[in-house]
């Protein structure tokens, strides 16, 4: 069962990285395992049992995430922007419970309180994803990529990019690959080679995958460079490291508005307080979802307590 836990926290983690303004680092720390998901990452050589314990389940949900529900999440941002918004935004605030939890654990490990860099950490985390969140974009339209090692190589990099940033908790990487403009080239890919898979067209499967095989090694490579260094901030100064990953998840209901455009449409009379009511009712729900997923038993509790974050031991 705590398999089973970790990778329904995949799947979400995974659907959240496809959305431009939802981070995947931050429904990690919605989900609690954050912290443990870096250390994972960055101790799979000294721990590999209790590591891939971990990243197996996550990854395969991750993968189902982004594979099952790519064309669905589209349909739903275009068809229903206002509630699909809002339960990303109750599934990322369902999280703080848990992560203010893990910071005051923090500081008490270090005998610290709160203070005035703690608190200015999280201002200048919450107003960097607030920016990036209105920032204007260039998403463009629907972009293809062709098979040949030009393309290969800068969807090798595209993925190195994307997986640092969505590493981060708040830092879209679907907001970052708008920003470069390869968002729609990397959703055509992956809805190209889902669809190739469903009818056997192995003639367009092959280049379809070799193309996503590239772009997952760059995810790779991408999320061990950054899980090293966020993995050293915890180990060195945890306190500060949750104050600013608090300003970064605090900020994330921002981007995500902002970039759905979820309200741009919505006025303020008769049917359209109703929408919104309702929104926020779903919000509320998935508010309560993450927080009870978060409190599910997973793999996490393979790491050895010795060997875990001090906000986790």
């Amino acid at each position: 069962m705590n398999y089973f836990w970790m990778a329904v926290k995949g799947i979400f983690i995974g659907i959240s990285n496809i959305i431009p303004g939802v981070s995947g680092g931050t429904m990690a720390v919605s989900f609690g395992i954050y912290d443990d998901v870096i250390h994972a990452f960055t101790h799979i050589r000294k721990e590999p049992k209790a590591s891939l314990k971990i990243l197996i389940p996550l990854i395969v949900g991750a993968l189902a995430g982004v594979a099952g529900f790519s064309i669905v999440i589209e349909w739903l941002l275009d068809s229903y922007p206002l509630y699909t918004t809002f339960a990303f935004v109750g599934l990322i605030l369902g999280g703080l419970p848990i992560l203010n939890k893990a910071f005051t654990k923090s500081l008490k490990a270090e005998n610290k309180t709160i203070g005035p860099v703690h608190i200015g950490l999280a201002l200048v985390f919450f107003l960097i994803v607030a920016w990036m969140g209105v920032a204007e974009v260039a998403g463009g339209g629907v972009q293809t990529v062709s098979l040949g090692a030009g393309p290969l190589m800068a969807l090798f990099l595209v993925g190195v990019i994307a997986a640092a940033a969505m590493v981060i908790p708040g830092v879209s990487g679907s907001l970052l690959m708008l920003i470069i403009g390869y968002y729609h080239a990397v959703i055509y890919t992956i809805n190209g080679f889902t669809e190739s898979l469903r009818t056997f067209d192995m003639d367009a499967l092959i280049p379809f995958t070799i193309l996503l095989i590239a772009y997952a090694a760059g995810m790779v490579v991408g999320i061990i460079l950054i899980s090293k260094l966020i993995d050293y901030f915890f180990k060195t100064q945890p306190g500060y490291t949750y104050a600013g990953i608090l300003g970064l998840v605090m900020a994330s209901p921002i981007a995500v508005i902002s970039n759905t455009q979820a309200l741009a449409h919505t006025q303020l009379t008769g049917a359209g307080i109703i929408r919104l009511l309702i929104a926020l009712l779903l919000a509320v729900g998935c508010y309560a979802m993450t927080y009870g997923l978060g409190r599910t038993k997973d793999s996490t509790e393979a790491i050895p307590q010795e060997s875990k974050p001090i906000s986790n031991q």
